[in-house]
Protein backbone atom coordinates (compact mmCIF):
# COMPACT_ATOMS: atom_id res chain seq x y z
CA UNK A 1 0.00 0.00 0.00
CA UNK A 2 1.42 3.38 -1.02
CA UNK A 3 1.66 5.77 1.95
CA UNK A 4 -0.25 9.01 1.76
CA UNK A 5 1.87 12.15 1.33
CA UNK A 6 2.15 14.41 4.34
CA UNK A 7 -0.08 17.44 4.26
CA UNK A 8 2.90 19.57 5.26
CA UNK A 9 6.21 17.79 4.54
CA UNK A 10 8.25 20.35 6.47
CA UNK A 11 6.25 19.70 9.64
CA UNK A 12 7.97 16.30 10.14
CA UNK A 13 11.46 17.75 9.98
CA UNK A 14 13.35 18.32 13.20
CA UNK A 15 13.63 22.01 13.93
CA UNK A 16 17.14 23.23 14.58
CA UNK A 17 17.81 23.62 18.27
CA UNK A 18 19.19 26.83 19.73
CA UNK A 19 22.97 26.89 19.94
CA UNK A 20 22.82 27.18 23.74
CA UNK A 21 20.81 23.96 23.96
CA UNK A 22 23.30 22.11 21.75
CA UNK A 23 26.19 23.36 23.89
CA UNK A 24 24.37 22.22 27.04
CA UNK A 25 23.85 18.74 25.59
CA UNK A 26 27.46 18.50 24.37
CA UNK A 27 28.87 19.50 27.76
CA UNK A 28 26.60 17.08 29.58
CA UNK A 29 27.63 14.22 27.25
CA UNK A 30 31.32 15.12 27.74
CA UNK A 31 30.95 14.94 31.52
CA UNK A 32 29.20 11.55 31.33
CA UNK A 33 31.87 10.11 29.00
CA UNK A 34 34.69 11.24 31.31
CA UNK A 35 32.86 10.05 34.42
CA UNK A 36 32.49 6.52 33.03
CA UNK A 37 36.26 6.12 32.88
CA UNK A 38 36.71 7.85 36.26
CA UNK A 39 34.21 5.56 37.99
CA UNK A 40 35.63 2.51 36.20
CA UNK A 41 39.16 3.30 37.35
CA UNK A 42 38.42 4.54 40.88
CA UNK A 43 35.23 2.72 41.89
CA UNK A 44 32.13 4.57 43.03
CA UNK A 45 33.08 5.47 46.59
CA UNK A 46 36.66 6.52 45.81
CA UNK A 47 35.67 8.63 42.80
CA UNK A 48 35.85 12.39 43.46
CA UNK A 49 33.92 15.07 41.64
CA UNK A 50 36.83 17.44 42.35
CA UNK A 51 39.20 15.21 40.37
CA UNK A 52 36.72 14.87 37.52
CA UNK A 53 36.13 18.61 37.32
CA UNK A 54 39.90 19.26 37.24
CA UNK A 55 40.34 16.69 34.50
CA UNK A 56 37.60 18.28 32.39
CA UNK A 57 38.51 21.85 33.19
CA UNK A 58 34.99 22.67 34.39
CA UNK A 59 33.75 23.98 37.72
CA UNK A 60 32.72 21.39 40.31
CA UNK A 61 29.46 23.31 40.76
CA UNK A 62 28.78 22.92 37.05
CA UNK A 63 28.77 19.13 37.38
CA UNK A 64 26.39 19.31 40.33
CA UNK A 65 24.19 21.68 38.30
CA UNK A 66 23.83 19.05 35.58
CA UNK A 67 23.45 15.94 37.74
CA UNK A 68 22.60 17.04 41.29
CA UNK A 69 25.08 14.75 43.06
CA UNK A 70 27.78 12.16 42.54
CA UNK A 71 25.07 9.52 42.73
CA UNK A 72 23.03 11.26 40.03
CA UNK A 73 26.09 11.37 37.77
CA UNK A 74 26.82 7.69 38.37
CA UNK A 75 23.26 6.71 37.44
CA UNK A 76 23.63 8.52 34.11
CA UNK A 77 27.01 6.86 33.54
CA UNK A 78 25.44 3.48 34.33
CA UNK A 79 22.62 4.09 31.86
CA UNK A 80 25.08 4.95 29.11
CA UNK A 81 27.15 1.88 29.93
CA UNK A 82 24.34 -0.66 29.71
CA UNK A 83 22.81 1.03 26.66
CA UNK A 84 26.10 0.33 24.88
CA UNK A 85 25.65 -3.44 25.36
CA UNK A 86 24.01 -5.55 22.67
CA UNK A 87 20.49 -6.91 23.11
CA UNK A 88 20.08 -10.66 23.36
CA UNK A 89 18.71 -10.86 19.82
CA UNK A 90 21.54 -8.77 18.33
CA UNK A 91 23.46 -11.89 17.38
CA UNK A 92 24.50 -13.53 14.09
CA UNK A 93 21.65 -15.05 12.08
CA UNK A 94 23.02 -18.60 12.34
CA UNK A 95 23.13 -18.30 16.14
CA UNK A 96 19.58 -16.95 16.22
CA UNK A 97 18.43 -19.89 14.10
CA UNK A 98 19.81 -22.18 16.79
CA UNK A 99 17.21 -20.91 19.23
CA UNK A 100 16.90 -19.40 22.69
CA UNK A 101 19.55 -21.36 24.59
CA UNK A 102 22.03 -21.27 21.71
CA UNK A 103 21.79 -17.46 21.78
CA UNK A 104 22.49 -17.49 25.51
CA UNK A 105 25.50 -19.73 24.93
CA UNK A 106 26.80 -17.33 22.28
CA UNK A 107 26.74 -14.31 24.61
CA UNK A 108 28.23 -16.20 27.56
CA UNK A 109 31.09 -17.62 25.49
CA UNK A 110 31.82 -14.16 24.11
CA UNK A 111 31.75 -12.44 27.52
CA UNK A 112 35.51 -12.27 27.96
CA UNK A 113 36.08 -11.19 24.35
CA UNK A 114 33.62 -8.29 24.74
CA UNK A 115 35.31 -7.29 27.99
CA UNK A 116 38.71 -7.02 26.32
CA UNK A 117 37.23 -4.84 23.56
CA UNK A 118 35.89 -2.24 25.99
CA UNK A 119 36.23 -2.84 29.72
CA UNK A 120 34.90 0.54 30.87
CA UNK A 121 31.12 -0.04 30.49
CA UNK A 122 31.44 -3.52 32.00
CA UNK A 123 33.25 -2.13 35.02
CA UNK A 124 30.61 0.59 35.45
CA UNK A 125 27.83 -1.99 35.17
CA UNK A 126 29.59 -4.17 37.75
CA UNK A 127 29.79 -1.21 40.12
CA UNK A 128 26.09 -0.54 39.60
CA UNK A 129 25.29 -4.13 40.52
CA UNK A 130 27.50 -4.48 43.58
CA UNK A 131 29.36 -1.31 44.50
CA UNK A 132 26.87 1.51 45.15
CA UNK A 133 24.53 2.62 47.90
CA UNK A 134 21.00 1.26 48.18
CA UNK A 135 19.40 4.52 47.06
CA UNK A 136 21.37 4.47 43.81
CA UNK A 137 20.58 0.79 43.33
CA UNK A 138 16.87 1.63 43.53
CA UNK A 139 17.31 4.20 40.76
CA UNK A 140 19.14 1.62 38.66
CA UNK A 141 16.42 -0.97 39.21
CA UNK A 142 13.73 1.51 38.17
CA UNK A 143 15.68 2.27 35.00
CA UNK A 144 16.16 -1.42 34.16
CA UNK A 145 12.46 -2.15 34.69
CA UNK A 146 11.31 0.81 32.61
CA UNK A 147 13.75 0.54 29.69
CA UNK A 148 14.71 -3.16 29.51
CA UNK A 149 18.08 -2.27 27.89
CA UNK A 150 19.05 -5.90 27.24
CA UNK A 151 15.82 -6.69 25.38
CA UNK A 152 14.93 -9.47 27.83
CA UNK A 153 11.17 -9.27 27.20
CA UNK A 154 11.57 -9.59 23.41
CA UNK A 155 14.05 -12.43 23.91
CA UNK A 156 11.61 -14.33 26.12
CA UNK A 157 8.81 -13.81 23.56
CA UNK A 158 11.17 -15.23 20.94
CA UNK A 159 11.72 -18.35 23.06
CA UNK A 160 8.00 -18.75 23.77
CA UNK A 161 7.12 -18.40 20.09
CA UNK A 162 9.59 -21.16 19.24
CA UNK A 163 8.14 -23.38 21.96
CA UNK A 164 11.46 -23.52 23.83
CA UNK A 165 10.25 -22.00 27.10
CA UNK A 166 7.63 -22.99 29.64
CA UNK A 167 4.20 -21.65 28.78
CA UNK A 168 2.85 -22.38 32.27
CA UNK A 169 5.02 -19.66 33.85
CA UNK A 170 4.34 -15.95 33.49
CA UNK A 171 6.65 -14.44 30.85
CA UNK A 172 7.56 -11.57 33.18
CA UNK A 173 8.74 -14.12 35.74
CA UNK A 174 10.87 -15.85 33.11
CA UNK A 175 12.39 -12.49 32.16
CA UNK A 176 13.22 -11.81 35.80
CA UNK A 177 14.81 -15.24 36.26
CA UNK A 178 16.82 -14.69 33.09
CA UNK A 179 18.07 -11.28 34.21
CA UNK A 180 18.92 -12.38 37.74
CA UNK A 181 20.78 -15.56 36.85
CA UNK A 182 22.50 -14.64 33.59
CA UNK A 183 23.77 -11.31 34.91
CA UNK A 184 25.13 -12.90 38.07
CA UNK A 185 26.78 -15.73 36.16
CA UNK A 186 28.26 -13.38 33.56
CA UNK A 187 29.65 -11.17 36.30
CA UNK A 188 31.30 -14.24 37.82
CA UNK A 189 32.99 -14.92 34.47
CA UNK A 190 34.39 -11.38 34.50
CA UNK A 191 35.24 -10.85 38.12
CA UNK A 192 38.84 -12.11 38.05
CA UNK A 193 39.75 -9.35 35.59
CA UNK A 194 37.41 -6.68 36.93
CA UNK A 195 37.28 -7.19 40.68
CA UNK A 196 39.14 -10.20 42.14
CA UNK A 197 37.57 -11.50 45.31
CA UNK A 198 34.04 -10.28 44.55
CA UNK A 199 32.65 -13.80 44.26
CA UNK A 200 33.49 -16.61 46.71
CA UNK A 201 34.06 -19.09 43.86
CA UNK A 202 35.58 -17.11 40.99
CA UNK A 203 35.61 -18.46 37.48
CA UNK A 204 38.65 -20.35 36.21
CA UNK A 205 39.24 -19.50 32.53
CA UNK A 206 40.24 -23.07 31.64
CA UNK A 207 36.96 -24.37 33.07
CA UNK A 208 34.64 -21.68 31.73
CA UNK A 209 33.35 -23.75 28.82
CA UNK A 210 32.23 -26.55 31.15
CA UNK A 211 30.71 -24.06 33.61
CA UNK A 212 28.73 -22.37 30.82
CA UNK A 213 27.43 -25.75 29.67
CA UNK A 214 26.38 -26.66 33.22
CA UNK A 215 24.76 -23.27 33.78
CA UNK A 216 22.68 -23.58 30.61
CA UNK A 217 21.60 -27.10 31.57
CA UNK A 218 20.37 -25.84 34.95
CA UNK A 219 18.62 -22.83 33.43
CA UNK A 220 16.95 -24.98 30.76
CA UNK A 221 15.71 -27.29 33.47
CA UNK A 222 14.09 -24.33 35.23
CA UNK A 223 12.50 -22.37 32.36
CA UNK A 224 12.78 -24.68 29.33
CA UNK A 225 9.69 -26.29 27.83
CA UNK A 226 8.83 -29.59 29.44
Amino acid sequence: MTPKPLANPTASRTRPQPASRLRWQAKRARIIDASMRHFAEQGYHAARIEDLSAQLGVAKGSIFHYFGSKGGLFVEAYKQAVRSFSNYLDCPANVRDGGFFEILRYWLVNTEHMLREDWIPYRVALLGNYGVDLEIKREINRFLAAEDPYGSAAFVRFGLTRGELRSDVDSAMISSILDWTVERFQDALLTEELDPGLFPHPSIPQKNEARIHQFLEILQGAIGAR
